[in-house]
């Protein structure tokens, strides 16, 4: 098992980052800017080298950062909000500051290093692809909104800027589309991994594109892990004779809306998906319960695929 001599806590934030090596109480704030970026690699490259960053997924504000250390070769864990929340807690510190956080990170770092994978990217349009995914997703949300109130204007001036409003962001939703499909098509192993998603009962082209964008992480974890890392493992409820029910957690942003389209299609597909779904509702299960452990199918289907490319 690998080990490091350092281990590097960075909080990101919209406009700057805040990093910390562990061990010191030194604590420095840098643009999160390219030119900010450049300068904390400059100050920190002797630390980074034989080091272990640590930052979390902020909504894609880590990703200029994250790619960059990449780029260079340094060694970087994209850690889940979630368990380093309640790494933090589990020290009994209810206090947040971007200082504080950016300690704690490093201090898991130091802690669980040995089962902390390092980020690998898959495409060197990672972050390009990453925008793109997060502005078509945007663009989905005003359209759908804007669909809503063409139901029912009162205002025939009103009914026409609906439409003039919806024609604009279909147009604009399409050419992001293009734009993420010649992306993924330039990218070889993107391209390969995308053809190989396509090949489950309710994954598309389109589904398959957000999946690898937004899951990079596919095809290198384990069954479990790539469950709850997308929100669709169960999580026991048990103490003692009490037995309580089993929910999911929220997961990775944008993923289950996502597993959820593909998860509708494969339930009506003629295919072994469909089959496991019908198989689930005629031993009683609700259809929510269906539909979810037929999301969590598709997910763990999809991760075991990319697996088997990696190692073939």
């Amino acid at each position: 098992m690998r080990s490091y001599n350092n281990y590097i806590g960075i909080d990101i934030g919209k406009f700057e980052f805040v990093i910390n090596t562990f061990g010191s109480k030194e604590v420095k704030t840098y643009e999160n800017t390219e030119v900010g970026i450049e300068q904390f690699i400059k100050e920190t490259r002797s630390t980074l080298v034989e080091g272990l960053s640590v930052l979390e997924v902020t909504g894609g504000y880590e990703m200029q950062l994250l790619l960059r250390l990449c780029e260079e070769g340094f060694n970087v864990h994209r850690a889940n909000t979630r368990k380093v929340k309640n790494f933090i807690r589990s020290y009994g510190n209810g206090a947040k500051t971007d200082k504080l956080d950016a300690k704690a990170l490093a201090l898991y770092g130091c802690e669980r290093f040995k089962v902390l994978p390092v980020f690998t990217p898959q495409s060197k349009y990672a972050v390009d692809l990453f925008e793109l995914v997060q502005r078509r997703h945007d663009l989905k949300q005003m359209l759908i909104a804007e669909k809503n109130r063409l139901k029912a204007p009162r205002l025939n001036v009103v009914t026409s800027s609906c439409e003039a409003m919806v024609e604009v962001l279909t147009t604009q939703i399409n050419a992001i589309t293009d734009e993420i499909k010649q992306k993924i098509k330039a990218e070889s192993t993107l391209n390969e991994k995308k053809k190989i998603l396509e090949t489950i009962p309710g994954v598309g082209e389109l589904i398959a594109s957000q999946l690898l964008v937004l899951m990079p992480e596919l095809g290198a974890l384990n069954r479990r892990e790539v469950a709850s890392l997308a929100g669709v493992a169960p999580i026991s409820n048990d103490s003692g004779r009490y037995k309580g029910y089993r929910a999911t957690s929220p997961g990775r942003d944008k993923i289950k809306p996502i597993l959820f389209m593909a998860a509708m299609a494969a339930s009506k597909s003629n295919s072994p998906l469909r089959a496991f779904y019908d198989r689930l509702l005629a031993n009683g299960k609700k259809k929510m319960v269906a539909q979810t452990a037929l999301m969590r199918k598709i997910i763990v289907m999809a991760n075991a695929k990319l697996r088997e490319l990696k190692y073939s």
